[in-house]
């Protein structure tokens, strides 16, 4: 492939994660030269989503890497005298304390098709049998792009200035103003399922399913393409920087979206829906008729707080957990409004950023839903590929495992000038973006790191039970002890295209301050419990049961400054993974700030 490859690009990006993927497309849309490169074989990086003999295959490809050997760098011979090279690594060093577990009875008469099968109870990453790549996000060639796009264009080609583009929902065209569309799909053009990766789940048929109670391994590893599996776990605000960047640039036709439907609460060791809505409000049970007016009375002066500088003057050193406990709310109310609503830290967070986080979760209800979030269908790991499909259609050129060894560095202007690839192609550029991960510890040897616990369940029913099997809810579990964090709980439904019917997948993201597995252990087993022989005949058994289950702590580079890596070229541009946050406005934010990147952001990107 390096034979084919120009010698020379106005922009070279390393790294398919949302920032640089956004980036690659604003310039390619703008008319520069792009060349967007990753050593991995999928798209996304630790946005990427897996089905689940491609989690297995990630899995493994994580095991290889950690054995990886720096050899002697052959780069070293193709740097002139006038030049000096900063390598960069070779090693993903972004997730650590992987741990897997399979609680699921395996049928040991059943043949399993997919190769990778865990061992029952196996709670250490193992190197599994498959030989084939991780079958993430392929996106096809500019051609591709270019003539299997969905012929039915909801979404007319307009100018990017233009923020009303419309969405459907429903069939039901809306802007961006319109309200009070309670249902829970929110539809654009997508491209068709044999045009996509090929991790995406083939389409649901009507096939009975085993019973609940009678999921094995073996039906999973047989089902995995039904399974895409979040390496970050993120909702979209209906009204946030994502959402109208999507709109905005028109690469919402390339993705498709449904609504939460319910916000959840975890109190005295039970479950329960919290209300969001006015109609909600009125319409609970579980709050008298006073603290319905109080809770309505408090959210209609967060709405305008600015307002009403009186009103929280005076609060503003103090916590916002302390704030509401002056407002005349009762307790219920206040943890309501802490944990379901505004959703901040009980410990650190100030009464200014609970009135924010309060005004926005209410600015964004009603847009799409009855909740103020959308999950993209199939995954978050669609999004980069969407920006990635823009970029091809615009002429960026793409190459998936292909790793850069180096970038060159002139000595005189101390401006990076090329990059050296893995088969010892010196390619020319004005400006670079890499992402983190691919510099090495020389590079980063003062940055210090945050860490995010994660861990990915499949269950077998969702933690709170209603007539309706399809419902896709988040959960805050507050922290119990001092130097812990918030846990919060995103539970995907068969209909998100996410698992397999029968089944749940649950995402749970926390800050670290332990292994994943510690951090997070507590939570799950407040929730659910593991899936065990001895469980399958008690029908009365009120939590989920765990079929599967991984724990690993994954980087969080975001809010590092550049000044902490050492001697960056001036035309080289960092961008951070994944943070912990629950929108994507941090992955927007970087791809417009002209302090990252002032010399290509100079001009009007179109995004």
């Amino acid at each position: 492939m390096a034979d084919t490859l120009p010698s020379e690009f106005d922009v070279i990006v390393i790294g398919t994660g949302l920032p640089e993927s956004i980036i690659a497309a604003a310039c390619s849309r703008s008319g520069q030269r792009v060349l967007h490169v990753d050593s991995r074989s999928y798209y996304g990086g630790n946005w990427a989503s897996f089905s689940f003999s491609g989690l297995l295959s990630w899995l493994k490809e994580y095991q290889e890497n950690s054995d990886i050997v720096n050899d002697s760098p052959v780069w070293q011979y193709h740097i002139l005298e006038n030049e000096e090279a900063i390598a960069l690594s070779r090693k993903d060093k972004t997730i650590q304390h992987v741990e897997v577990f399979c609680y699921a009875s395996q049928d040991l008469h059943e043949d399993v098709e997919e190769a990778g099968a865990l061992q029952k109870n196996h709670a250490l990453v193992t190197s599994t049998n498959s030989t084939e790549a991780a079958d993430s996000a392929c996106l096809p060639t500019e051609d591709e792009s270019l003539s299997t796009v969905s012929c039915e264009m909801l979404i007319e080609q307009t100018p990017s200035s233009d923020p009303e583009s419309a969405l459907e929902v429903n069939g039901a065209e809306v802007t961006g103003e319109k309200e009070n569309h309670s249902d829970d799909k929110t539809c654009v053009p997508s491209t068709s399922a044999e045009e996509m990766s090929d991790n995406v789940p083939i389409a649901e048929d009507t096939t009975e399913q085993p019973k609940k109670n009678k999921i094995t391994y073996s039906q999973i590893i047989k089902e995995g393409r039904r399974f895409n599996i979040d390496l970050v776990s993120k909702l979209l605000y209906s009204r946030g920087l994502l959402i109208d960047l999507l709109i905005k640039s028109n690469v919402s036709r390339y993705a498709e979206f449904k609504n939460i439907t319910r916000i959840l609460a975890f109190r005295d060791g039970r479950v329960e829906q919290v209300p969001c809505s006015r109609a909600d409000v009125f319409n609970s049970k579980q709050l008298s008729m006073v603290e319905k007016r109080m809770l309505m009375k408090f959210l209609t002066f967060c709405m305008e707080y600015e307002k009403f500088p009186d009103e929280y003057k005076g609060y503003e050193e103090i916590t916002f957990c302390e704030y509401l406990k002056t407002q005349k709310l009762t307790p219920n109310l206040q943890y309501i409004v802490l944990h379901s609503i505004a959703m901040t830290s009980q410990t650190a967070s100030s009464t200014i950023d609970g009135l924010k986080a309060t005004k926005n979760f209410l600015h964004c209800l009603g847009r799409y839903g009855n909740t103020p979030f959308l999950f993209p269908l199939y995954g978050q790991g669609e999004l980069p590929q969407c920006f990635c499909r823009m970029c091809a259609v615009f002429g960026g050129i793409y190459c998936l495992r292909h790793s850069v060894q180096c970038l060159v560095v002139d000595k005189e202007s101390r401006k990076c000038k090329a990059i050296i690839d893995q088969f010892g192609q010196r390619i020319i550029s004005k400006h670079f973006l890499v992402e983190d991960s691919y510099f090495s510890e020389n590079t980063c040897s003062r940055v210090q790191y945050r860490q995010i616990s994660r861990a990915v369940l499949i269950t077998d029913r969702s933690v709170l039970k209603t007539d309706s099997d399809q419902q896709i809810s988040v959960l805050t579990v507050p922290a119990e002890e001092p130097g812990t964090f918030a846990v919060r709980v995103i539970e995907l439904c068969s209909s998100t295209m996410t698992c397999m019917k029968g089944t749940y997948l649950v995402h749970l993201t926390c800050t670290s301050s332990k292994t994943a597995r510690e951090d997070l252990e507590p939570v799950v087993q407040k929730l659910f419990i593991p899936y065990t022989e001895v469980e399958i005949e008690n029908e009365q058994v009120e939590k989920p049961r765990i079929l599967w289950a991984l724990y690993f702590n994954m980087r969080d580079s975001s809010d590092i400054s550049r000044s902490c890596y050492n001697d960056l070229p001036s035309n080289v541009y960092v961008c951070s993974g994944p943070d912990c946050g629950l929108g994507n406005d941090n992955a927007v934010k970087q791809s417009r700030s002209k302090e990252h990147f002032p010399s290509i952001l100079q001009k009007d990107l179109n995004l």
